[in-house]
């Protein structure tokens, strides 16, 4: 094509899309024809055959993710999940001292010359486990900012509105740090909207959780052991050069864990959990220890006091804590399990903010602010706290290891039959975790070669080239409500990378539903509120093939939760190969049934399709 025709062919197309824009016909065929300089252009629609191939995944890497899942999920189509975790316990301090000195210090204490260094007999007081359910970020949450999350806000769009009716607004209850859900917040007998002396910021309030699954008024059993499995972070089978990898096989539970730490029936609460402060004995006309400060909701569960009476504070100063090596191989770490009184309750964290925390107490010397006269001293006991973390970011490094755990039920056999058969799939499976992902091919079975070079003999300008995927509703809806996927990951299984051009993208925010909207692949749901069907863009794509001459490279289908994430991990399939799979597709347990390529006669119209817009000179 000579640079003048070229040039022509650009200035149609942008003429058309013009056009198109103004049209009111959305179902594009051959929408127009024109003549610039004596030559006929014609815009049209063609489609293209697809071929989707189902791929079973046995066991997926699940070490050192960002998310976790832990519980119980059912899904009507692919069946039951049990989610444990085994993790490692970071030290937030190496080597450290607890109380005031080092236990090499208060040894000699007697024999110096500080009359502060003393034995001090640290004692636990209580410990608990704490872990964070997911929360969408501030904006999405509260709308209008007036610190009442939306789902819960009598109005989500005025910041002046009176969620509990006290006669002040949420706003104002914000900044008086009161309880905009309870009218009188210190419950004295006071409405808010007359009460001058309310503690701020003492009250708990509810929030927008999300990422939970199943029923969350049933109770629901919480167990955390002792892992005895030593978790390693270098592979020694690569001189220790690369991370360890762990598989969602493995199972931990029972053979690999002693001690109960914790057992015991819980409930769902999206209430902030309250946690006393630590008293500043400097700071005499104040007792902090009256003051709260407000965790997000999570859950908060106490751990057994004697076991880190011994395995932490009465090992201070020796070998064990010196390293979070000695530390790893000392203690090894702990295993959880959540068992649902009804079928399904699963929940997704972030385990970087999950923490053990140990409150105790300690013998100290109050010289009175005397320090030269000793005989004013008194005894005292001081209290501090000592945090062990489940996994420890800094920067772009983690510290620490723990492992997911998915037991799944074996696949019901209409489903499994449709796995790693080499036939052309009627139906596309895809079920994140340690599910199945599907491979899909362009044009024809093979590289799509005579197609692609038919396209390029025609000089075809493509517009726009998208993969259209129907929600077999029937498959989902025959077990009533089911959480639906929100968004489709389609990538290059070659190299890894997703079909996104970072480039030309449009982003508007930083969640699941702001980014890349050129590409698309977000869920598109009916009146009901059930989806219909997911439309991929994948222009440049074709657009590389055609002009660019690159492979017709077949590609890699799954779900995401978060599609800034293009990362890949180890993944062994069921058919015995070895792959590198996006790792956001372990970060979700939901599933979906999608239309394949073989459908039947009265599911012609949901045919998975490649659909080409393209302009052609005649």
């Amino acid at each position: 094509m000579t640079f003048l025709n070229k040039f022509k062919f650009l200035a149609v197309a942008g003429l058309l899309s013009l056009m198109a824009l103004v049209s009111c016909d959305n179902e594009l065929t051959t929408i127009g024809a024109t003549v610039i300089g004596g030559e006929p252009f014609t815009t049209s629609k063609e489609e293209f055959d697809v071929f989707a191939f189902n791929k079973k995944i046995a066991a997926v890497q699940t070490n050192k993710l960002p998310v976790y899942q832990l519980g119980v999920y059912n899904d009507p189509v692919y069946g039951r999940t049990e989610a444990q975790i085994t993790s490692q316990l970071v030290l937030s301090q190496a080597n450290p001292n607890f109380g005031l000195f080092s236990k090499q210090t208060e040894a000699i204490g007697a024999t110096d010359d500080n009359p502060l260094t003393i034995e001090e007999n640290e004692k636990v007081l209580d410990v608990y486990l704490y872990i964070p359910y997911m929360t969408k970020t501030a904006s999405k949450r509260d709308s209008d900012n007036d610190g009442v999350d939306d789902i819960f806000d009598i109005d989500p769009n005025d910041s002046n509105s009176d969620t509990d009716g006290d006669g002040v607004s949420d706003n104002q209850e914000k900044l008086a740090g009161t309880n905009p859900f309870d009218q009188d917040t210190d419950g004295d007998g006071i409405k808010d909207d007359t009460d001058t002396d309310t503690k701020k910021n003492f009250y708990p309030i509810s929030m927008d959780v999300d990422s939970i699954y199943g029923n969350r008024e049933a109770p629901f059993n919480l167990k955390v052991q002792r892992s005895t499995y030593y978790l390693r972070n270098l592979d020694p089978n690569a001189n220790f050069q690369e991370v360890q990898a762990y598989y969602s096989s493995q199972q931990f539970a029972p053979s690999f864990v002693s001690d109960v730490l914790f057992d015991g029936d819980l409930t769902f609460s999206d209430l902030q959990i309250p946690i006393a402060k630590i008293d500043n004995t400097e700071t005499v006309d104040v007792n902090e220890a009256e003051e709260n400060d407000l965790l997000l909701p999570g859950l908060k569960v106490p751990l057994d006091i004697p076991f880190f009476q011994t395995n932490l504070m009465d090992k201070e100063g020796e070998q064990e804590l010196v390293s979070q090596t000695n530390f790893s191989e000392y203690i090894r770490g702990i295993h959880m399990s959540l068992t649902p009184s009804t079928e399904e309750l699963m929940f997704l964290f972030d385990i970087a903010k999950a923490r053990v925390v140990i409150r105790y107490e300690y013998d100290k010397v109050n010289n009175n602010k005397t320090i030269t006269d000793t005989s004013d001293d008194t005894m005292v006991k001081g209290i501090k706290e000592y945090t062990l973390n489940l996994l420890q970011v800094v920067g772009q490094s983690v510290n620490g290891n723990a492992v997911n755990t998915f037991i799944n039920d074996a696949l019901p056999p209409q489903v499994d039959d449709q796995m790693d058969s080499g036939q052309n799939a009627s139906r596309i499976y895809l079920k994140g975790g340690a599910g199945s992902f599907t491979e899909i091919n362009l044009f024809e079975e093979n590289s799509g070669e005579s197609i692609i070079n038919q396209i390029k003999a025609k000089n075809w300008i493509i517009n726009e080239a998208n993969l259209v995927f129907y929600i077999d509703r029937a498959a989902l809806d025959v077990s009533g409500n089911v959480a639906e996927p929100p968004r489709l990951y389609l990538y290059n299984t070659e190299t890894g990378a997703p079909l996104i051009n970072i480039n030309t993208e449009n982003t508007v925010s930083q969640d699941l539903f702001g980014q890349f909207l050129n590409y698309d692949g977000i869920i598109e749901k009916g009146s009901d509120g059930k989806g219909i069907k997911y439309t991929v863009k994948i222009t440049d794509h074709i657009n590389n093939m055609i002009l660019r001459d690159s492979a017709n490279t077949s590609l890699g289908l799954t779900l995401t939760s978060d599609i800034s994430r293009f990362s890949l991990l180890n993944a062994k399939l069921a058919s015995g190969e070895e792959r590198r799979i996006p790792f956001i597709s372990t970060m979700t347990p939901m599933g979906t049934v999608l239309f394949g390529s073989m459908n039947e006669a009265t599911n012609e119209d949901k045919k998975l399709k490649l659909e080409i817009f393209y302009t052609e000179a005649n």
